[in-house]
């Protein structure tokens, strides 16, 4: 059974960064590519980052790339949202989740998906 986790959210000031964790187990093989989203309460769900399996392609929400970096440690089955100079407009629980397609921005293309992880930032 596959399992998604997320870590790393919390408080963080305007312009300071978080780096969020995703663990993912159960999967017989690694060929699967990872993506976070994210919901700020009254919103839809947003695209926010993925990557292949491979980590060789990453893909970003618009205006995102630049600030928000995502990687892969597929030894560690990890991958991880580098987020720097968060802005008042990125607070939201950020979800991580996965899909045996080669990449996808939409989130009906993802199958397993994790909790959330809460992301507040202070002005």
């Amino acid at each position: 059974q596959v399992q998604v986790v997320e870590s790393g959210g919390g408080l963080v000031q305007a312009g300071g960064s978080l780096r969020l964790s995703c663990a993912v187990s159960g999967y017989t093989f690694t060929r699967y590519c990872v993506g976070w989203f994210r919901q700020a309460p009254g919103k839809a769900r947003e695209f926010v980052a993925a990557i292949n399996w491979s980590g060789g392609s990453t893909y970003y929400g618009d205006s995102l790339r630049g600030r928000f970096a995502i990687s892969r440690d597929n030894a560690e089955n990890t991958v991880y949202l580098q987020m720097n100079s968060l802005k008042p407009e990125d607070p939201a629980v950020y979800y991580c989740a996965t899909t045996d397609t080669d990449w996808g921005t939409y989130d009906y293309l993802y199958d397993y998906w994790g909790q959330g992880t809460q992301v507040t930032v202070s002005s």
